[in-house]
């Protein structure tokens, strides 16, 4: 299509925040894979494969993995954690948030760089066994957790339930005598630390779902009927302050926080804690606006935040874990769209330019759900024309069915070209919907030298399984009776 006659000039502004790309082709590489490239006739790339031959031979949408990336950033976190809290005289441990993406490689992968895996439903659970997981490496989170998971879980002898709420103590306590077991449990605190995010992404403030309330006395309370419950090992406090995390502000007045209580707890009770989780959250670079901390930095704080913790409270220095999921996963994928339409839109303040793709809030939801912004680039072809601020939507009958907000692409951007979309490896797959009836995008594991499905895509036959077209009995014959 060629450039709307009106001009670029009068186009609606980019926000503040984004930059003016002096080569419209060119990657901003900190938000991709490290194995995407733009090769010389502007054709995206990774791991060598040109995502037009994808494309042709695996459709779109898509979601792309870079395998080397997720295994690379998996293991950066557990030797650069490791390394730094060794350095303070103790332990660090990582627990892979299966939450922002799982499917069986990708729970052997991460396990192979020295992972565990943080499940948080009977599903989860089912694909860390599947994946041949040692059961003691995997936890189980949930605020509701039922019957059903907590005996999975005690069946097969995973290393951890973190239990959430004063109910759920007798519950895995009678699930563990009924099996002459004892149930290894973690604690979640709610520290009322709010980190710096989305309110709906904020886990740590006193007014939502999750945890035991330090303030109000709950998390205590459940920590002497955990004490004197006999089927329970106490292992140690759990807290989770949020996501998209860039600072060490709030994980510094959270761990200050817990380590306080667990002191209290060893004193009261005359038992060591060996244990504490200071959860995840680490944040990553959606857009140029983000500024995430390297793991070895990040280690590095929060090492020497936990030590002097524990140095003030007078205790010992725990084992610390840790739960990354969208740090890991997150910038290792990138969705492919094909597109389907472009509109100029006079806005009364400009010309606003709507690309159309072939997928939208069923594949990714985090626009509509959260606000989020991300980036996209033309992934088939370079462009010599000028750049435009475009907006990129879905195919979906919703106003807010939408997948960038603002970015900048050539003016000349067609139907049928493709766009890129990066780091979606996080909380886009699993959110993903039927919504509209459209199949799930299915997950493209890369490697240098193999391409194949991680999770293949669904097909209309897969949508159509789960509906029978009921014909039991009609309104008219319940009447009857």
């Amino acid at each position: 299509m060629p450039a709307h006659p009106a001009g670029v000039l009068h186009a609606v502004p980019a926000p503040v925040w984004l930059p003016h790309p002096e080569d419209v082709n060119a990657l901003m590489q900190s938000l991709w894979a490290r194995n995407v490239a733009k090769a010389d006739d502007g054709v995206l790339t990774v791991a060598g494969h040109r995502i037009t031959d994808l494309v042709d031979e695996f459709g779109s949408p898509a979601f792309v993995l870079d395998v080397d990336d997720l295994r690379s950033r998996a293991r950066e976190f557990v030797t650069e954690f490791s390394r730094a809290f060794d350095r303070v005289g103790t332990t660090a441990r990582a627990y892979y948030a299966g939450k922002a993406f799982l499917c069986t490689a990708v729970a052997r992968w991460v396990a192979d760089e020295g992972m565990g895996l943080d499940t948080c439903s009977l599903g989860e659970l089912m694909v860390a066994q599947r994946a041949g997981l040692d059961p003691a490496v995997v936890g189980l989170h949930g605020n509701n957790k039922s019957d059903e998971e907590i005996a999975f879980a005690l069946d097969w002898g995973i290393g951890r339930i973190v239990v959430d709420s004063l109910d759920e103590i007798p519950r895995v306590a009678a699930a563990a005598a009924a099996r002459g077991t004892t149930a290894r449990v973690m604690l979640r605190v709610t520290v009322g630390v709010e980190a710096h995010t989305h309110d709906f992404i904020a886990t740590a403030h006193e007014d939502q779902k999750f945890g035991l309330s330090l303030q109000s006395g709950a998390a205590r309370e459940a920590a002497d009927r955990i004490v004197a419950a006999p089927e329970l090992e106490f292992l140690g406090l759990h807290s989770h302050i949020g996501s998209q995390i860039f600072d060490k502000a709030g994980f510094e007045a959270a761990a200050g926080r817990v380590v306080g209580l667990r002191a209290e707890i060893e004193r009261a009770h005359g038992i060591t804690l060996p244990e504490i989780d200071l959860g995840g959250g680490f944040g990553i670079r959606y857009t140029s606006q983000d500024t995430p901390i390297a793991f070895a930095d990040m280690a590095d704080q929060l090492a020497d935040v936990v030590a002097k913790a524990c140095a003030d409270a007078g205790s010992s220095l725990p084992v610390v874990s840790f739960e990354p999921g969208r740090a890991i996963v997150g910038p290792a994928m990138f969705t492919v769209y094909r597109v389907g339409t472009v509109k100029p839109v006079d806005t009364g303040a400009g010309i606003r330019t709507y690309v159309s793709v072939d997928g939208g809030m069923s594949d990714n939801v985090r626009t509509a759900l959260y606000d989020a912004d991300y980036s996209c680039t033309l992934a088939n072809r370079g462009s010599e024309a000028p750049p435009v601020v475009v907006r990129v939507v879905g195919k979906h009958c919703e106003s807010g069915d939408i997948v960038v907000r603002d970015e900048y692409l050539p003016t000349d951007v067609t139907p049928g070209d493709l766009v890129a979309v990066p780091d979606t490896g996080a909380y886009c797959r699993p959110l993903a919907s039927n919504y509209n009836h459209l199949p799930r995008p299915g997950v493209l594991a890369v490697e240098a030298e193999r391409v194949g499905w991680a999770v293949r895509p669904e097909t209309y036959t897969d949508l159509f399984a789960t509906d029978p077209a009921f014909a039991g009995t009609t309104a008219a014959d319940t009447d009857a009776h």
